[in-house]
C-alpha cells in the first residue's frame, strides 16, 4: 500500500494541477523582453527603444524609432546578440541617438568585455563611432571602455563630455574628452592624473570632483580649476561606513550632493563646498534602508528635484510639484511600481514604466498638458497579469537570529502547503531580491513550483552592518543564511522536504553548488547557471584588473581556506542531480568553473549535466541561450521533483 498510495496520489493531482496551473510555452517567460531602454527625445516627439525580432531572416535585437506625429518607424542597428550586445539608448539632441553597446575581447590573454559609443543620424540614418579614429590614434592604448559619458551637456546639446582611459600611466586612469557629435570633431579639457579613476562635472560643465582609488583606498578631491591644486575633501577605505560617495552638483557650483551613512543606512546629503567643516545636511533618506539611485535635475527649475531609486529607476520626488505627479500615478496605476524613467527637455511629456510581481511591464507615454497616459509597449508581451503568480513578503530567522527578508511566490490557485519548491538565492552577491517581476520566478511557478528568494546578509540595500556581515563570508554565514530559509519554509509546512531544488545563477549558482554539498539530504537536486565554483580561482582572476585589492577586501585572499569554501572541492559530497549551463563567452564567471565542476563530478561518477551555450555570455544575452537554459530547466526539474512522487 505505501507503494501505490504516492502513485494514486499523483494520478488524482495532475488534472487539478493542469486546471489551476495551466502551462504557458517557455518562450514566453524566457524569450529575452520585447522592448527595453524606452527613450523620449529631448522634443518629446520621438521613441527610441531595444526591440526584440524573432523573424526567419533576422533574429535578435534591433533598435527601433518611432515618430509620435507621423507614425513612421526607423531602424538604427541590429545585433544577434552574439557579435555584441545592445546596453542602452539615450538622446543627444532630437537628431542623434546615442547607442551603447558591448563585446567580449581578449587582452594579453585575459578575457574581458569592451564597451563601445555610437551615434545615430536621423537625417542621414549613418550610424558612426562616437570616437573618431584621430582621438584613438592620440592614445597610448585602446580603451577597453569608450562610452562613459559624465555630461551631457542639455544646454549644448552638439556636445558632450566622455570619461576616457588611454592617457595616463596606468591604465584605469581617465581624462574628460568634449566631443562634438555633430562635426566630429574632440578636444581633451582634462588630463589624466595618477591613481584618478573618475570625474564629476557641475551643472557650467566644469571639472570639479576627482575620485582618486589606490589598493582599497578612495580619495575624493575638488579641484576648483583645471590648474589649480586640488583639495582633499573625504578619504575613506573600500567597504567602509566613513564612505562618502560624490553624486553631482546643485545649480550652485558649491553645493555638491553626496552619498553617506546615515544612522547606519546610507542617505542622501548636499554639502557647501565654502564650508572648511564640509558638513553634511541630510537631504533623503529611507527607514530601515539604504538611499539608491541617481540625482534627477530639473533644467527648468534649475534645481534637483529628487533621485531615481533602485533597479527600475523608481523616481523618488522631494519636489512637491512632481511628487503629485508621482502620487497621480499611482492612483491611474494602483498596485504597481511605477518607474518615471525620463523627461522631455520642457518636462511635459514623459516615459512610465509600470510593473509588480503579477505585471511583466508595461511602457507608458505620458503627456501632462493633455492629462493623458497612453501605453505603448509590452516589455514581456506573450504574458498577462491573470497568468502570473502572486509573490508575498516573509521574513525568518537565521541561526544568529539575524533577520532575513524573503520573498515567496506560490502557483497560481494552490495553497502554500507541502509544494515542491525552488530554492532561488540571487546573484552579487551585493544585490537584493524585491517584489517585482521576476521571470525566472515566474516561470517556475507556472511550472508547479513554489519560489523562495531571500536577501541574505550582504545583500544590498538593508544598511552598513548587514552589507559588512557579507564580507568574507562566502561558503559560511552567507550560506547559512540560504539553508535557514529552506529549513523555515519546512517547517512552516510550505515545501515538501522531499521535492525541493536549489536553483542559482552566478553567486547563486555557487550556493546552490554549496548547498548541494554541505546539506545533500536537505535537496533533490541542484541547478548552477553561470555559477562560481572555485572561490581562489575567481579571486586570482582579477589580478590583472584594477580592483583586485578590493575583491580581496569583499571575499578574501587566503586561497587555501577559499578552496575549501568551493563547490569543486566537494564534489565527493554531492550526492544529488546537477545540471550545469555557462556561457564560452562570459567575462564575468569564467566558463572554466562549470567546466572543471562537471571534470570533477563526471570523475567521480556523479549524476551531473552540463550544457555548455556557445558564444553565451554571463547574462543570457542571446534568445536562444535563454531559450536552451530555460528548457533544461524546465526537463531537469519535472524529472528531479515531481518523480520524487512514485520513489
Amino acid at each position: 500500500m505505501k507503494r501505490i498510495l504516492p502513485l494514486l496520489l499523483l494520478w488524482l493531482s495532475l488534472p487539478l494541477l493542469a486546471q489551476t496551473v495551466p502551462q504557458l510555452p517557455v518562450e514566453a517567460f524566457a524569450s529575452i523582453p520585447d522592448v527595453s531602454s524606452v527613450q523620449l527625445s529631448p522634443d518629446g516627439k520621438k521613441i527610441a527603444s531595444i526591440v526584440r525580432v524573432d523573424q526567419p531572416k533576422l533574429k535578435g535585437t534591433v533598435v527601433s524609432i518611432l515618430d509620435l506625429e507621423t507614425g513612421n518607424k526607423d531602424y538604427a542597428i541590429h545585433t544577434d546578440n552574439q557579435k555584441f550586445v545592445l546596453l542602452s539608448l539615450q538622446w543627444a539632441n532630437d537628431n542623434t541617438l546615442l547607442i551603447s553597446a558591448k563585446f567580449p575581447a581578449n587582452r594579453y590573454g585575459t578575457p574581458t568585455t569592451e564597451t563601445r559609443l555610437v551615434k545615430y543620424d536621423l537625417t542621414t540614418r549613418k550610424t558612426t563611432s562616437v570616437l573618431a579614429r584621430s582621438v584613438i590614434d592620440r592614445l597610448s592604448w585602446i580603451p577597453q571602455h569608450q562610452g562613459q559619458i559624465i555630461d551631457m551637456m542639455p544646454d549644448d546639446p552638439d556636445n558632450i563630455l566622455l570619461s576616457l582611459d588611454g592617457m595616463g600611466e596606468e591604465v584605469g586612469e581617465d581624462s574628460v574628452l568634449r566631443v562634438n557629435l555633430s562635426q566630429g570633431k574632440s578636444a581633451f579639457i582634462q588630463n589624466s592624473k595618477r591613481k584618478i579613476i573618475g570625474w564629476i562635472t557641475d551643472r557650467q560643465h566644469k571639472v570639479r570632483i576627482s575620485i582618486y582609488n589606490d589598493d582599497t583606498e578612495y580619495r575624493i578631491y575638488e579641484q576648483p580649476e583645471q590648474k589649480a591644486e586640488p583639495r582633499l575633501l573625504w578619504t575613506f577605505k573600500a567597504f567602509s561606513d566613513e564612505s562618502v560617495w560624490p553624486l553631482g552638483f546643485d545649480a550652485d557650483p558649491n553645493i555638491l550632493f553626496v552619498r553617506a551613512y546615515h544612522q547606519g543606512f546610507e542617505a542622501i546629503f548636499k554639502v557647501n563646498l565654502t564650508d572648511p567643516k564640509l558638513t553634511k545636511e541630510l537631504v533623503y533618506a529611507n527607514e530601515g534602508t539604504d538611499a539608491e539611485g541617481n540625482l534627477i535635475y530639473s533644467e527648468l527649475k534649475k534645481k534637483v528635484i529628487g533621485i531615481s531609486e533602485g533597479d527600475g529607476e523608481e523616481y523618488t520626488f522631494w519636489d512637491p510639484e512632481y511628487a503629485g505627479l508621482q502620487n497621480g500615478l499611482k492612483a491611474v496605476l494602483p498596485n504597481a511600481h511605477n518607474y518615471i524613467t525620463q523627461f522631455s527637455a520642457d518636462e511635459r511629456r514623459y516615459i512610465v514604466y509600470s510593473t509588480s510581481s503579477t505585471q511583466p511591464g508595461t511602457y507608458y507615454f505620458g503627456d501632462r498638458d493633455e492629462k493623458a497616459l497612453f501605453p505603448i509597449a509590452d516589455r514581456y508581451s506573450q504574458l498577462s497579469s491573470e497568468q502570473l503568480a502572486d509573490t508575498q513578503y516573509l521574513s525568518y530567522e537565521a541561526r544568529d537570529k539575524l533577520k532575513i527578508d524573503a520573498y515567496l511566490t506560490v502557483p497560481k490557485g494552490l495553497e502554500a502547503k507541502q509544494l515542491p519548491t525552488i530554492i532561488f538565492p540571487h546573484g552579487g552577491p551585493i544585490s537584493y531580491d524585491r517584489n517585482d517581476f521576476d521571470y525566472w520566478a515566474q516561470f517556475f511557478a507556472n511550472r508547479g513550483y513554489a519560489v523562495f528568494r531571500m536577501n541574505f546578509r550582504g545583500s544590498a540595500g538593508y544598511g552598513y552592518e548587514f552589507m559588512k556581515a557579507g564580507l568574507k563570508s562566502w561558503g559560511l554565514e552567507m550560506q547559512n543564511d540560504v539553508e535557514d530559509g529552506t529549513r523555515y519554509l519546512i517547517n512552516q509546512g510550505i515545501s515538501d522536504p522531499q521535492r525541493i531544488c536549489i536553483v542559482g545563477a552566478s553567486y547563486g549558482g555557487y550556493a546552490a553548488l554549496m548547498g548541494a554539498a554541505m546539506t545533500p539530504d536537505l535537496y533533490r537536486c541542484a541547478v548552477s547557471v553561470a555559477g562560481v565554483t572555485d572561490v581562489a580561482y575567481l579571486v586570482k582572476s582579477s589580478r590583472r584588473f584594477t580592483n583586485y585589492e578590493v575583491v580581496k577586501e569583499q571575499i578574501g585572499d587566503d586561497f587555501s581556506a577559499l578552496y575549501e569554501r568551493s563547490p569543486v572541492s566537494k564534489a565527493d559530497k554531492i550526492s544529488i542531480p546537477v545540471l550545469l549551463l555557462h556561457g564560452d563567452k562570459d567575462r564575468v564567471v569564467k566558463v572554466q568553473h562549470s567546466r572543471e565542476m562537471f571534470d570533477e563530478l563526471k570523475s567521480r561518477k556523479k549524476n551531473v549535466e552540463y550544457i555548455e551555450l556557445e558564444n553565451g555570455d554571463h547574462y543570457l544575452s542571446n534568445n536562444d541561450h535563454r531559450l536552451t537554459t530555460f528548457k533544461a530547466l524546465d526537463k531537469f526539474l519535472a524529472d528531479n521533483l515531481k518523480t520524487q512522487l512514485y520513489q
